[in-house]
């Protein structure tokens, strides 16, 4: 077996190693997709992402497999099961800006506006490339979509949060020059 050059952050556990080598930074077509994604990216906001990847199971579980509708329609009641979840991070307002997430989501499609559309206008429907040897926390780019985000009432979008996402879902790729991916994601970025 070929042991690879990858991205320094997917080093060490086989749970990360996988992630990199299999999503990370795929450009990710799919509206639902795209929106679970970012919410899992709030949950992840001052912890670690393998945190949340460790638990991705048992949040697609509690949060009736990011099915926005389904989701949309949680209550009172659901946020106090979903407090008392051990699987997934027990943060009430990180619970509760998940549900008003998929209201919002629900109000866009109602409106006839596709997630994903929304998502890679800022693009132009391209995927962005970085460096590959500069690491940022954020860009102008995330701080724009992150302002529109927020403007639509969705929360734990701050552009931080909003350049992890961009970064997973593959609106850029930023994976590290000499990283056997990045190679991969450009000649994936139009498929």
């Amino acid at each position: 077996m070929t042991d690879h050059h990858r991205c320094s952050w997917a080093e060490g556990d086989p749970l990360m190693r996988g992630y990199h080598d299999e999503e990370w930074g795929v450009p990710e077509r799919d509206s639902r997709m795209l929106w679970e994604v970012l919410m899992l990216e709030g949950f992840q906001a001052g912890l670690s992402w393998i945190t949340v990847l460790r638990k991705r199971e048992a949040f697609r579980a509690a949060f009736a497999g990011f099915d926005p509708r389904k989701v949309a329609a949680f209550g009172e009641a659901d946020v106090e099961r979903l407090m008392a979840d051990p699987g997934i991070v027990r943060a009430r307002a990180k619970i509760e800006a998940t549900i008003k997430g998929a209201r919002i989501y629900c109000e866009m499609e109602d409106r006839g506006e596709s997630f994903s559309d929304f998502c890679w206008s800022f693009t132009d429907g391209k995927v962005m490339k970085s460096d590959g040897k500069t690491w940022v926390a954020s860009s102008p780019l995330s701080e724009r979509i992150s302002k529109e985000l927020k403007r639509r009432g969705f929360k734990f979008v701050g552009p931080t949060i909003v350049y992890a996402w961009m970064q997973a879902v593959g609106i850029v790729n930023d994976h590290s020059d000499g990283c056997f991916r990045r190679a991969e994601v450009e000649a994936a970025k139009s498929a």
